[in-house]
């Protein structure tokens, strides 16, 4: 068997420790190591190269910048950050139809730009948002699959550590995916808030709404939110505007997130505590994951899996957009098996450089950046894709009362506006080139 055959059998293999639940990062590791010792024939050579490996990844500079975000996002759930900003979104639009689901959706999205994680933005919003809810007669079904869809603007409104290992992964600007990556964020808000809208329109017993608050009330919510907004402008136009770089932005945004959070007698010296060791734990397990990818790209590319499929595209003479449509469906049925910071690792070092080799009528680094969006918001649609995207097991978790399929049905209305948003940024880069 050759090396690329080898390459390629490593993928069913990899897909059936996942399916045995094996930790997607151990089972890169495995797939990995137990590849590169075929390949070489030699368990040493297969030591050796795994010793390079994980030198040349682990010293990489850049990668600090993961946990700085991780405990910006944990001072910012301590310190009472994602109900204010609920609280201030319900205070405008609460008292409409739609009002306090659209609330949801708007403090996701802030919320998401102070945290950088799908999974965590799914899991605080719910705390804070699901109770009032329900508290005003929304159903179980369409309140979880709010929540769930809102969460997924937690990796796509910068600051984003998905974002951050893509732009790590392909060596490209972080400060010009984070501002490429800004108006595809908004457009999910803007879908998901006409989603709950025109649902409600057919289905009104499905949503209430709050009682209306007078505009003293409104300010003084609003003021509520402009540590959010501080930490936002001073992290992203800090980074872009080239005060300070990535590494040392996402520290100052942890500084200050943290700062606001002691100022706010929210986070005590326990809390502070539990941050640092929630901080510790994510960051190994994403370090861990960084590290079983590194290991099973390494074969890969040793196989040569990636530069062969690239000339196979070229040589079919398939259409540009075919491949990069084809590209996308996979890591839409990828979505459902895996997390989004898994996928990233494992499958941008093969589909990069196929994307690069093929003519957009592009730059290079447009090509690059408008790929890292694209993949960017496909893999939020393989987050709440049923049967088993990540953000709805996060809120079928938190509320043990609404029947799992009570979500999947109306969530699929938020999978339909993605898939709409997607087509749109595929015919029209422009909407995430314009601001690069």
């Amino acid at each position: 068997m050759s090396n690329f055959e080898l390459g390629l059998w490593s993928f069913p293999a990899l897909l059936v420790l996942i399916l045995l639940r094996a930790p997607v990062g151990l089972a890169m590791f495995i797939c990995g190591a137990g590849g590169l010792w075929l390949a070489t024939g030699s368990p040493a050579m297969m030591l050796a190269r795994m010793k390079t490996e994980t030198f040349s990844t682990f010293s990489s500079y850049s990668l600090s910048i993961i946990p700085m975000f991780l405990l910006m996002g944990q001072f910012a759930t301590r310190g009472g950050m994602s109900e204010a900003l609920f609280r201030a979104a319900g205070a405008f639009v609460g008292h409409r139809r739609g009002g306090l689901g659209m609330a949801a959706i708007g403090a996701c999205a802030g919320f998401g730009a102070i945290c950088g994680s799908s999974l965590a933005t799914a899991a605080t919003m719910g705390q804070v948002a699901l109770p009032e809810l329900r508290r005003a007669g929304w159903s179980g079904g369409l309140s979880t699959a709010i929540i769930a869809a809102g969460g997924t603007l937690g990796i796509l409104i910068p600051p984003s550590v998905v974002l951050v290992l893509y732009a790590i992964l392909t060596e490209q600007n972080i400060g010009k995916l984070f501002l490429a990556a800004f108006v595809p964020g908004i457009l999910a808000a803007l879908f998901y808030m006409l989603v709950i809208r025109l649902y409600l329109v057919a289905r009104p017993i499905e949503g209430g709404t709050a009682p209306r608050v007078p505009w003293r009330g409104r300010w003084r919510a609003l003021a509520g939110v402009w540590p959010v907004l501080a930490v936002f402008f001073l992290v992203v136009f800090g980074i872009y505007g080239g005060w300070f770089t990535p590494t040392e932005g996402a520290a100052i945004g942890a500084a200050a997130t943290g700062l606001i959070a002691l100022a706010s007698r929210r986070l005590n010296w326990r809390g502070l505590g539990e941050a640092l060791m929630r901080t510790a734990e994510g960051s190994g397990m994403v370090f861990f994951i960084i590290l079983g990818a590194a290991v099973f790209n390494g074969f890969l590319a040793l196989a040569q899996v990636p530069q062969t499929l690239s000339g196979w595209v070229i040589v079919a003479g398939l259409p540009p957009l075919a491949v990069l449509v084809l590209i996308l469906a996979v890591y839409v049925l990828l979505g459902m098996l895996m997390d989004s910071m898994s996928m990233i690792l494992l499958t941008v070092p093969i589909f990069f450089p196929v994307v690069m080799a093929l003519d957009f009528g592009l730059t290079p680094e447009q090509t690059a950046i408008w790929f890292g969006i694209l993949v960017l918001v496909v893999v939020e649609v393989g987050l709440i894709s049923p049967p088993v995207g990540m953000n709805l097991f996060v809120l079928a978790a938190m509320a043990p009362d609404t029947p799992v399929a009570a979500t999947y049905v109306r969530v699929v209305w938020f999978v339909l506006a993605d898939l709409i948003r997607v087509a749109l940024l595929v015919a029209f880069p422009v909407i995430v080139l314009f601001a690069v």
